[in-house]
Formats: structure tokens, sequence, C-alpha cells
């Protein structure tokens, strides 16, 4: 008898929200695959079926958001426009679960290379279109664009009274302007 597509979905969703309680209050390597299964209340083997352990779980997440970070793409970035905050910002606080998390103390630093390296096209893109050739100047405006792209959005993750999105938007606006 095969699996139920919709089923087996499920079943692997419940083993990464389980495995995103624990790794949002404990360090990766303090959680154990027994907690996790316990947590969404199946045995060791029906993990193994999906995750080889405890970093394969995050790193699926973490690749789940980045291909969605690649699917902005150049094109969804009207051209005359600057640099893509907007979208950006949108996809992250639809992940803001993840993004809040992987950003922050407790998160991996690997992942915010990761993320970087998904907004280069983009932004190099929206740099160049703004008259920026030069190899040198190019590559550092795109690094200092990126991180600071992305410190202000962890910032934002960080705060307890986080202004509206909008209003983020806005102030980011008013700051490249």
């Amino acid at each position: 008898m095969k699996k139920q597509p919709a089923v087996t979905a499920q079943t692997k969703q419940n083993l990464i929200d389980a495995f995103w309680e624990l790794y949002g209050t404990k360090r990766i390597e303090k959680i154990t695959i027994k907690e996790i299964t316990t947590r969404a209340g199946y045995n060791r083997g029906t993990f193994y079926e999906y995750f080889v352990d405890v970093y394969d779980v995050l790193e699926q997440i973490e690749n789940s958001l980045i291909t969605q970070l690649q699917e902005v793409t150049p094109h969804d970035v009207p051209p005359g426009t600057d640099i893509p905050f907007e979208l950006i910002l949108k996809m992250y606080a639809e992940h803001s679960k993840y993004f809040s998390v992987l950003l922050g103390e407790q998160g991996n630093p690997a992942f915010v290379g990761k993320v970087k390296n998904s907004f280069k096209p983009i932004i190099k893109q929206k740099l160049t279109a703004l008259g920026l050739q030069n190899t040198f100047v190019l590559d550092y405006a795109l690094e200092y664009v990126i991180s600071a792209m992305i410190g202000i959005i962890g910032y934002w993750f960080q705060q307890e009274n986080k202004p509206p999105l909008e209003d983020l938007m806005k102030l980011i606006h008013e700051l490249t302007d």
C-alpha cells in the first residue's frame, strides 16, 4: 500500500514543527531525535524516513527558505526602482518564525552567507543599472547593501515592539533616497 502524499507531507511538517519548537529554545547540539519524535508523536523510524539527523532538519528548513528567496528574481523588481527591499521584507515577514531565529543569536552563521548569495543577483543587477561598473566598487557596494539589508531585518526581528512592516519599508526608502 502506497503512502498518501498529503499524509506524508503533514508527517514531515509535524516533525519540522517539533524540531522548530525545540530549536527556538535550545542550541541544535542539545536537541535529540527522541525529543523531536516525542513532541511530534512519532517514533524514531518515522523521523529517519525524512531526515538523517537534527542537522538535516535544519538544513532542509534553510534550503527551503533560500529556494523561496531565489524565486524573487530581478524580473520581479520593476525597472527604475531601488534595491527591492519590499519584496525581501515581505518574504521575511511571511516566514518570520524561521528568519527571526535563523538571523538571531541562536541561528546558523552559514545561513547568513546563503541569504547573501541568494540576494546577490538581484542587488547586483540594480547596482549595475545605477551605473556601478568598476568591479572593486561594485563588489564592495554589493556587500555593503546586502549586509545592511540583513542587518536591519535581523534588528527588526529582535525588537519586542516592532514597528509595522510598512513603517520599516518607509524608513528604508527614506534612508536610501
